[in-house]
């Protein structure tokens, strides 16, 4: 079993750990760091569940390995909110129920902080393309949609 060690700092906060170099990072952050919030649907890339931010960009950790990440920040849908404080994306969410059961909310939400940050003040044309690679069993997207519409407004109003 071949290991390398890795340095990454994940939410603001920097881990050294020796992982298998087959690891993926989504087992990486859920076993590693107990960081259970990156959930794993079809571990192909294909659900969006696992959907984190590495280095500013959203990516599937379900397709990466754990040390293809040594030197990166990470941000995990765990680092989203302040403290008690929620993030814009997290409020909306809730305020426009764009969640039922939650298993993809944090993919979602990840997939819409990089969104976002690109296009603030998006068409829901726009959003349905961002969020086309996440996959929802029970919302139908509609109250999604609503939810990154109000997040964005938020955004721009400054309440990040």
């Amino acid at each position: 079993m071949k290991q390398r060690a890795i340095r990454v700092t994940v939410n603001g906060r920097t881990h050294e750990r020796t992982v298998e170099v087959r690891r993926t990072l989504a087992d990486f952050l859920r076993d590693d760091l107990d960081l259970t919030g990156t959930h794993l649907g079809c571990e192909h890339g294909v659900c969006g569940a696992c959907t984190i931010v590495v280095n500013g960009e959203a990516v599937r950790s379900c397709l990466m390995f754990a040390a293809q990440v040594d030197g990166a920040e990470l941000l995990t849908v765990e680092g989203l909110a302040d403290g008690e404080r929620l993030h814009p994306i997290q409020e909306a969410f809730w305020e426009h129920h764009g969640l039922q059961c939650g298993f993809c909310t944090p993919g979602f939400l990840m997939t819409l902080y990089c969104f976002l940050r690109e296009q603030p003040d998006p068409t829901e044309s726009e959003i349905r393309e961002a969020i086309s690679g996440n996959l929802c069993r029970c919302t139908g997207y509609q109250n999604i949609v609503t939810a990154a519409r109000a997040a964005a407004g938020s955004l721009r109003a400054g309440a990040s």
